[in-house]
């Protein structure tokens, strides 16, 4: 199912990490934690790490930051992806996106029902992409992170992954904004 081509260079991705909660700490970040860990375990930079209240206003800043900083080619949130009242992660993703990968989310949630049932309903786990960043919200429990990092996240950020990875399509995601310039 995966296949790495070791014909191919690793190339390591540059990566920032939002956490959304109202009450986690940097020292209580358990989800933060384990991204990180993953992440560079396998080769990839953590380049900006940080803890954002459950605000679009917040989220839609650090997204925005980030995707305007050559330094960060994806961005990945751990939290605010349910459905209650706080929970407005995808709301703010709305406000940058320039497109959906709706296959991640579809995905997520197939390989989360493997492991949790129905409740993988509950999620609104997305990816996307703006201004040639990649963009994908998790939900904030620290088993969603690895199972989106080690099941998803890890293969398609591997430049090696045959037979396509997300990687490899770098170059081009602002191919219609060179075309108009």
């Amino acid at each position: 199912m995966h296949r790495i081509d070791e014909n191919r260079p690793f190339l390591p991705v540059k990566i920032a990490i939002l956490t959304v909660s109202d009450s986690r700490t940097a020292a209580e970040d358990r989800s933060g934690d384990i991204l990180q860990r993953l992440i560079e375990e396998d080769g990839h930079e953590v380049v900006r790490r940080e803890i954002c209240r459950d605000e679009v206003e917040a989220i839609e800043t650090f997204l925005r930051n980030c995707i305007d900083d050559p330094q960060v080619d994806v961005v990945i949130t751990t939290g605010g992806t349910g459905v209650t009242g706080r929970d407005i992660t995808p709301e703010a993703f709305d406000r940058v996106l320039e497109k959906r990968i709706e296959g991640f989310g579809e995905l997520f949630r197939m390989l989360s029902y493997q492991k949790i049932g129905t409740s993988t309903m509950q999620s609104r786990a997305l990816g996307g992409v703006a201004k040639g960043t990649y963009l994908f919200a998790l939900p904030g429990s620290p088993g969603a992170c690895k199972d989106g990092w080690n099941d998803i996240l890890r293969w398609q950020l591997d430049y090696r992954h045959r037979p396509c990875n997300l990687v490899e399509l770098m170059p081009r995601l602002q191919e219609q904004v060179s075309a108009a310039e």
